[in-house]
């Protein structure tokens, strides 16, 4: 400001021409005239600083524009700016939408969107959902953890997804987490949607027990119903990624506070699962929903459990009520979880034979000794 006064003064002196001024001072003889025009125009106040924001935005999004995004967002405080435009484009495909940076600047602005310091994350170890290629390969089952409602009531949700789409197939508060009510969860399911090729789980009842190989009651139909379990390792919940960060949005959209009664949590559970299918958007499925890609497994839930089938050269035997199978008059203890059931026993070496519940490996029982391990014995065959 000092030497542009000093500018004004030497010329109001007229002492010297434009040009030479300019070189006097190091500008321009353009920069001179625009300060000679502005002290003509506002005095010394406008010479100082003019912000250099564009006085006309040929880009910036219209109010109406505005309008739809905010109220989208108001609608839908969890969406983030991507899901917001996927969901606009669909309703209105042939309006020009900004692009997601713009309207997370928007969002931004008015105040919908909570900054949050960047967090160095390390990388998954696994990706062991990577094989569902197609619906029903495989589903994703887990309790989501359990918490109180409003009139101290205990909510269990069990929540049911497909990895592939993301469709969630059921999401439910049981009376208990046995396998009583679990298993009624899952029949409904089946009778739905039919049944897939494997279910991924944890390692937590009653998904998985103390038996030999993890086998729980609720595995055993499955097995029965040729369905496959898959279990993540222990303490590793990321390997069932997909589904736990259906958890967090569930939690987030249904339980922060909980409903006051448990029908009422019951409803808002019923609520998130049309919208969470029918209207949220998924980046990973190119901004689809999970019902434009979800549809019915082939495989139908039968009418009468099928008899497990072992191939030829397999051993039969039956297990007693207390978990014991009967072994050249005598007993050899597997599990009570097989009580009543019919396992195989497939001779591998001179008296060891490896056990299974149809296609499952338990152990293997040294038939001169009487015993049943789940570890191949190394003192008598190598």
């Amino acid at each position: 400001m000092d030497e542009r006064n000093s500018f004004i003064d030497a010329w109001q002196k007229q002492a010297q021409t434009i040009a030479e001024l300019c070189r006097q001072f190091g500008i321009s003889r353009k920069t001179g005239y625009k300060w000679l025009d502005r002290y003509d125009q506002g005095g010394r106040a406008a010479l100082e600083d003019r912000s250099r924001a564009p006085v006309k935005r040929p880009h910036a999004i219209s109010p109406a524009t505005a309008d739809s995004i905010v109220a989208l967002r108001q609608k839908h405080p969890l969406w983030g700016a991507r899901k917001i435009r996927a969901v606009l484009q669909r309703e209105q495909p042939h309006k020009p939408w900004p692009a997601a940076s713009t309207i997370g600047e928007l969002l931004l602005q008015q105040g919908l969107i909570q900054q949050r310091r960047t967090k160095r994350r390390t990388p998954p170890y696994t990706e062991p959902l990577a094989h569902a290629a197609a619906p029903n390969q495989v589903w994703c089952a887990d309790f989501k953890g359990w918490f109180r409602c409003g009139d101290g009531s205990r909510c269990d949700p069990l929540t049911i997804t497909d990895a592939y789409s993301r469709y969630l197939l059921r999401c439910r508060a049981v009376p208990k987490t046995d396998t009583v009510n679990v298993r009624a969860v899952f029949e409904a399911v089946f009778r739905e949607c039919g049944m897939p090729e494997a279910i991924r789980t944890d390692n937590g009842a009653p998904f998985a027990s103390r038996a030999p190989a993890g086998l729980s009651r609720l595995g055993m139909w499955w097995i029965q119903l040729g369905i496959r379990q898959e279990r993540i390792d222990a303490g590793h919940p990321e390997q069932n990624g997909r589904h736990e960060r259906m958890h967090k949005t569930l939690k987030a959209e249904t339980a922060q506070p909980p409903r006051a009664t448990l029908s009422q949590q019951q409803r808002a559970f019923h609520e998130f699962e049309r919208e969470y299918n029918q209207q949220r958007p998924h980046q990973a499925l190119a901004y689809r929903t999970p019902a434009e890609v979800y549809s019915a497994s082939p495989r139908c839930y039968p009418s009468r459990l099928p008899e497990l089938e072992y191939p030829p050269g397999v051993l039969h035997r039956r297990i007693s009520q207390k978990g014991d199978l009967n072994w050249k008059h005598q007993k050899v203890f597997l599990s009570e979880v097989l009580e009543r059931q019919t396992v195989g026993l497939l001779e591998v070496d001179d008296d060891l034979y490896e056990v299974y519940y149809g296609p499952q490996l338990l152990g293997w029982m040294d038939g001169a000794e009487r015993v049943f391990v789940v570890e191949k014995p190394k003192s008598r065959w190598k």
